[in-house]
């Protein structure tokens, strides 16, 4: 298997150490592959996590964000005393799984709906407008501001 050396990276930047954490992480084997997944890209802003929960209900599932991390967390809340099902095969694991997400900036989580088995997590990108580009006016050495209009430059006084 192969491994990646991101301690150059570490030397070399300043203030992107969420960045370099994430890299980092993300290059460590996963250990835990239950339950399987998809993450689907609907549109320009919207993603799609889908997940195999079969045997989950609603109350056995719970999804959180915090810090741009989603978390979905399942557990069946049975008692052993009380279940009396009798397995000849149990191929369903209905076992307890934690189950995390990094989420880019500005990415939200805007809704979750569990149909026939499947989890859905819908998210969406909103950035809000004091992150979007924006045109600032470059003045020259004359006091004046030069402005780019439709291509044609003009002077302002």
């Amino acid at each position: 298997m192969r491994t990646t050396d991101l301690n150059p990276l570490y030397r070399s930047i300043v203030g992107f150490d969420r960045l370099a954490n994430l890299m980092d992480n993300a290059t460590k084997a996963e250990t835990q592959g239950y339950p399987p997944y998809n993450i689907q890209h609907i549109g320009e802003d919207e993603y799609l996590i889908e997940l195999a929960v079969a045997g989950f209900g609603e109350a056995d599932l719970d999804v959180q964000v915090q810090n741009n991390q989603l978390t979905i967390t399942g557990r069946i809340a049975r008692e052993d005393e009380t279940d009396t099902r009798r397995f000849l095969h149990r191929g369903i694991a209905e076992r307890a799984f934690e189950r995390r997400f990094h989420l880019a900036d500005h990415v939200k989580v805007s809704g979750a709906e569990l149909k026939n088995g499947m989890l859905s997590v819908q998210l969406l990108r909103e950035i809000p407008e004091e992150a979007k580009p924006r045109s600032i006016a470059i003045k020259n050495g004359e006091g004046k501001s030069s402005t780019l209009i439709e291509g044609k430059k003009t002077e302002a006084a």
